[in-house]
């Protein structure tokens, strides 16, 4: 990798942050003001908000927010100190084995997240 694609990923990582942080504040602040304005909301009530065709794409933007956050975070823990320095020859397994565990974890909670907003 080229010393101008990695500091393009930086770059790249460093708005995909921000950006996805500003959408999942957006969806909290958006199920917080529905909850405050319908204070005796029910299930019946929560169904029909996740069901609203906005809500349904506001949902799966939240969801890839969600994952792009996670995965420049883990990223970041990843190449910081999943490095020879602490793990000797064993470096690029164990950050090999941590990538591997992040992306699994990541994908389950993208799954459990997609069969929540479909089976509703």
């Amino acid at each position: 990798m080229s010393k101008a694609q990695h500091s393009s990923f930086g770059v790249t990582g460093f708005l995909a942050q921000r950006i996805s942080s500003l959408v999942l504040a957006s969806y909290l602040l958006t199920f917080s003001g529905y909850f405050l304005m319908n204070p005796n909301a029910n299930s019946e009530h929560f169904r029909d908000l996740l069901t609203h065709p906005f809500m349904l794409v506001f949902g799966f933007a939240a969801l890839i927010a969600y994952l792009a956050h996670a995965w420049v975070g883990l990223w970041t823990i990843g190449t910081d100190y999943v490095r020879p320095h602490y793990f000797g020859r064993f470096a690029s397994v164990a950050r090999l084995t941590y990538h591997a565990v992040a992306v699994t974890m990541l994908g389950g909670q993208a799954l459990w997240w997609v069969y929540i907003m479909l089976v509703l």
